[in-house]
């Protein structure tokens, strides 16, 4: 294994060299070969996943109809580790290892003692996390022999991966975003269709479960549950077609967990251990990415490391949602999953954050949550783009939406040491870049940027139709 330190830096007055920030690069050679299954580690099981008709657990026949086997055998599997195959690994070569990144500039903006290293995501051909699973499940449907791929997107961060994941296996890939990120983020379309996918604005007409939200609300700003519907619904149709999740599922956070991986090794590099992880949650995959490798470092006694999730107000599902099983979907045509959900019919308010405007979370990670190994807490989009800006004018990077609800939470973290003078090391992951997200600048700058808070009556409203399971 190699590991390279890249100090960047500039002269002072006399001469003196101060760095910038720096840089940790693993040699390809020290890419992960595997990818980490928490489930096996962890001290209770999560719940099966049940048929919404049967009510009992689900097999891998009623899973069948919407992804490969391969990928069905993922999501159940009790197994520590799956080896990640050898045409992935060549697609993965295109820019992993990604860098661990230590914001020295950020530090001294912040007059803080605190270290902080994030793990950059955004040099990724899709700018973001997203290809980590976008390129495995294009491999493993295009070796089942699968023609086409549907699947939902909210930023377009998921969107642009598989597009770009299904051009390098010869699939077609058909792809409905969410309404008001499809307003607010044309040239996510623009990237999506250049790759060769198809996209849709969800709710639409081309499906039964679009035009049904659509005859309630023609004005609809959709929602990852209705997108996700339309998307279910056209893979059922057609043999040939399967379906794709960026998400909340477990084989996705399984893939994404190369990222953890890495991100050990470099902070072994640096003589660190971390005492805070923060990750942005909507689905949890990102979240997941960086943290199980540690939480497994953590339950074997090598660390001690607090891990923090951070969600939007305007989504709130792990602080204010209810656990309890609920569809993955608006139209209930998923299998029910026991997770953090604000109900599956819950259409949150139109922030830029589309990344993060899904009605429930990952139920691995809600079950995590429930066992107490990771904490959350929510934070609105105003301080999130306060922090992403400061990051933008320090470090010289301007974040996705997403991971600024991470970077506001670092902030804080932050000038808790500034205030209290205690060295804590700080690890984010910082999942993507903002290039396709510069109208929620503007706003912002323009000082027209809002915080939405969902008010609690419709939270308990989208929660009195969630539906009756046996105990």
């Amino acid at each position: 294994m190699k590991v390279w330190c890249i100090p960047q830096g500039i002269a002072n007055e006399t001469g003196e060299r101060m760095t910038e920030r720096t840089k940790y690069l693993l040699d390809e050679s020290a890419m992960p070969t595997r990818w980490y299954n928490v489930v096996a580690d962890l001290p209770a099981p999560p719940p099966p996943v049940l048929h919404p008709g049967r009510m009992d657990p689900v097999g891998p026949d009623d899973l069948a109809p919407l992804f490969p086997m391969a990928l069905i055998m993922q999501e159940v599997s009790g197994d520590r580790f799956i080896d990640i195959p050898e045409p992935v690994m060549d697609v993965y070569r295109l820019w992993r290892p990604t860098p661990l990144i230590r914001a020295r500039r950020l530090e001294r903006a912040l007059d803080t003692p605190a270290r902080i290293y994030y793990k950059y995501e955004g040099t990724s051909p899709a700018g973001s996390h997203k290809p980590n699973t976008a390129v495995p499940q294009a491999y493993y449907n295009a070796a089942e022999g699968i023609r086409r791929l549907t699947t939902e997107t909210g930023a377009g961060q998921w969107g642009s991966a598989l597009a770009f994941a299904a051009s390098l296996f010869g699939l077609e890939c058909e792809v409905w975003q969410v309404a008001a990120s499809y307003r607010q983020k044309p040239y996510r379309r623009s990237m999506m269709e250049t790759f060769g996918a198809t996209v849709h604005s969800s709710p639409s007409e081309l499906t039964q479960a679009g035009r049904a939200v659509l005859a309630e609300d023609p004005d609809s700003p959709g929602s990852l549950g209705i997108a996700i519907s339309e998307a279910v619904e056209m893979a059922a149709a057609d043999p040939t077609t399967r379906y794709a999740l960026g998400s909340v599922l477990n084989h996705v956070l399984l893939h994404q967990t190369v990222i953890g991986e890495e991100a050990l090794l470099q902070l072994a590099d640096a003589g660190e251990t971390p005492d805070v992880l923060i990750g942005c949650t909507g689905g949890g995959s990102n979240f997941a990415g960086l943290s199980f490798p540690f939480m497994r470092e953590k339950l074997a006694g090598n660390n001690d490391v607090r891990i923090l999730a951070v969600e939007p107000a305007a989504c709130p599902s792990l602080t204010r949602g209810r656990y309890t099983y609920d569809f993955g979907d608006t139209a209930g045509m998923t299998p029910l999953v026991k997770m953090h959900t604000l109900g599956h019919n819950f259409v949150p308010d139109p922030i830029h954050a589309g990344g993060l405007r899904y009605h429930g979370m990952s139920p691995l990670l809600s079950h995590i949550y429930e066992l107490g190994l990771i904490e959350a807490e929510a934070r609105g989009q105003r301080e999130c783009f306060a922090a992403g800006v400061q990051f933008a004018r320090t470090e010289g990077i301007i974040p996705a939406p997403e991971p600024t609800h991470a970077l506001a939470a670092v902030v804080d973290q932050a000038r808790q040491c500034a205030e209290s003078g205690e060295q804590r090391v700080i690890v984010t992951a910082l999942c993507g870049h903002g290039h396709f997200d510069m109208s929620a600048y503007d706003s912002y700058l323009a000082g027209e940027l809002v915080d939405y808070e969902y008010p609690h009556e419709k939270v308990d409203a989208a929660l009195r139709n969630l539906p009756s399971v046996p105990a």
